[in-house]
């Protein structure tokens, strides 16, 4: 007679949603000493999937990538749900916690279509919703002509491969993830700042369901999930949202994170970039960054930061 499952875990139904969630259940199994069939994965369609011809920021921004799922979470039909922690909004219900995160991965981007960003052709059209990538791109490459792609992995490689756009760019963790170790070309992330908490998988639950907080804390790896924390104060700091243009590189060693962050004009034309080192832990250092850098940005930089985060 089949098992019936422990716990209910709640992922979007993308091919790299599904990668993440099955590592989350695999990490769950192994350090509990469970059965693969005693943790179910839970596919919910997210409005972010739905809505593809159009900038995540106007359509509703990073909670269209979470809305369905915080509410089966908070309706019980699920009791963990998946998350890159990327696509999470800074500020989250009270009633939904951040229960672990897991091992992060390579937090570099990958480029497409050019051996690199010095090789991309001038006037080339290369495609990105992100204003991350694109003011970053502008800032270094100001002749090349940004183009919005979005979708996920496959549907960017496929318009890539369909001539929409010359380059493009995508997160070597998702890539590694999907067993396409081999494609594009690694941007060193000392040089080409990824977008904060990339690389990371994160498991929400319930604020007040101990029992999967106990679960969690099993596969919680306290030094990414450190990084993170950081890098979400820092955004915290900052506020903004989708189309802030954000970027941020954090490193950890003996006990201390390195936290370097530029943020930038939405034409890459400004860039502002600070660092900042710290003990693991303290919540003030990032959020001190956060200042520093709206103080030096001029005001056409500044507005960007006036939102919701």
């Amino acid at each position: 007679m089949p098992t019936s499952p422990l716990i209910r875990l709640g992922t979007r139904r993308s091919p790299l949603a599904m990668v993440q969630a099955q590592e989350a259940r695999a990490r769950l199994c192994a350090a509990h000493g469970w059965g693969e069939s005693q943790v179910e994965l839970v596919p919910v369609v997210a409005s972010g999937d739905k809505v593809l011809d159009r900038p995540l920021a106007e359509i509703g921004g990073k909670a269209l990538w979470t809305r369905e799922l915080d509410q089966w979470l908070v309706d019980g039909r699920i009791d963990m749900a998946v998350h890159s922690m990327k696509d999470v909004e800074t500020l989250r219900p009270v009633a939904i916690a951040i229960g672990a995160i897991l091992p992060r991965a390579d937090k570099a981007d990958r480029l497409l279509g050019a051996a690199s960003l010095a090789d991309i052709p001038q006037g080339a059209k290369v495609g990105t919703s992100a204003p991350r990538r694109a003011a970053q791109l502008l800032n270094l490459r100001p002749d090349v002509e940004v183009v919005g792609i979005r979708g996920n992995v496959a549907t960017r490689m496929a318009k890539l491969d369909a001539g929409e756009a010359d380059a493009t760019f995508l997160a070597s963790a998702g890539l590694d993830r999907l067993g396409e170790d081999a494609v594009g070309v690694r941007l060193d992330p000392e040089l080409w700042l990824p977008a904060p908490a990339q690389a990371a998988i994160g498991i929400e639950c319930r604020s007040d369901d101990t029992r999967v907080l106990d679960l969690l804390a099993a596969i919680d790896h306290a030094p990414s999930r450190a990084e993170v924390m950081a890098e979400r104060r820092l955004l915290e700091g900052l506020g903004g949202g989708c189309s802030s243009p954000i970027a941020a590189l954090s490193e950890t060693s003996g006990g201390e994170i390195h936290l370097r962050a530029a943020i930038f004009s939405a034409d890459g034309a400004v860039r502002v970039v600070d660092e900042v080192r710290f003990e693991t832990g303290d919540d003030a250092a990032p959020l001190a960054l956060a200042s520093r850098l709206l103080a030096a940005a001029p005001p056409e930089v500044r507005k960007l930061f006036e939102g919701p985060a």
